[in-house]
């Protein structure tokens, strides 16, 4: 049985002095920013523990984050492979919130070459699209099969729920966002970070810890653009509909194509685009 222990950790804003300057004039003042700091991931089983990700991260639901991001890149399948997640204690007091021990179920640690192999390929040069799909599919990462539709009105509505419920956002405006919604627009959870990556991590760590994946039959929204790394945590979660307020990749549009995610982007104001799987989306087609 999953037992997290220990997450209690705030912060995610840090007041700082600055000096303002408006109209000519110049006057000290205090600020709000959005925390950032590194977060190291570390995998034990029996008596093996390795580290397998060090990531530059907001505070906070970092269990989350631990368990968004192992279940994005297929290290853990299932919510009972994982036996507790918790704070280290063996590194120096400053440092024990900055790194998190995801304890497994079984007595060694798995093969982690897909991994390994997926940090080689993002950070390398001259890799094809067709060997990050390949990828996924090797992963057993199977095409959205979602029956789920969802109003032209109801997408429009999202952007500014999404920023109605950025609690941090609007303390600090330097974070981003992954918002879960239901097919009629009511807000279900959100995570916010200074990454977009980690931000959908947490959403995806939220869900897998809870035992409510897959996401057949919700909305998520990201602030930001959406990238061949967010659509493919998004594959992975099976879900059917991913909103944007910005443009998408080439790669993030091949990826939404082959799993079959409806991806939408440019969404703000009165309109959006529908860059894959259009079918979800009821649109008002006006007359001619």
């Amino acid at each position: 049985m999953l037992e997290p222990r220990g997450e209690s950790r705030s912060g995610s804003s840090t007041e700082t002095r600055l000096l303002a300057f408006d109209k000519g004039a110049a006057r000290p003042r205090f600020d709000r920013l959005a925390t950032e700091e590194p977060l190291e991931i570390r995998l034990r089983a029996g008596s093996e523990t390795r580290t397998v990700a060090i990531t530059m991260r907001t505070p906070g639901a970092d269990f989350e984050l631990a368990a968004g991001f192992l279940y994005s890149e297929g290290v853990i399948d299932r919510t009972e492979d994982v036996s507790r997640i918790s704070y280290c204690v063996d590194v120096p007091a400053e440092q024990q919130y900055n790194t998190v021990n995801v304890d497994l179920v079984g007595s060694s640690l798995p093969a982690l070459d897909a991994l390994e192999r997926h940090f080689t390929v993002t950070s390398a040069c001259g890799v094809c699209g067709k060997a990050s799909l390949e990828a996924l599919r090797t992963r057993g990462v199977d095409p959205i099969v979602s029956e789920a539709r969802v109003d032209s009105a109801t997408i429009l509505s999202l952007p500014t729920r999404l920023r109605s419920a950025q609690g941090i956002f609007e303390k600090t405006g330097g974070l981003h966002a992954a918002a879960l919604f239901d097919l009629s627009g009511n807000l279900l959870t959100l995570r916010e970070d200074v990454g977009r990556h980690n931000a959908m991590d947490k959403l995806v760590g939220w869900a897998f810890l809870q035992r409510r994946l897959p996401f057949d039959d919700r909305i998520v929204m990201v602030s930001g653009r959406s990238s061949y790394e967010l659509v493919q945590k998004a594959a992975s979660a099976g879900i059917p509909v991913m909103c944007s307020v910005s443009a998408p990749s080439s790669l993030a549009v091949d990826v939404a194509r082959a799993f079959g995610i409806t991806l939408v982007g440019f969404l703000h104001d009165s309109r959006f685009n529908v860059y894959a799987n259009e079918r979800r989306v009821r649109l008002e087609v006006p007359a001619t």
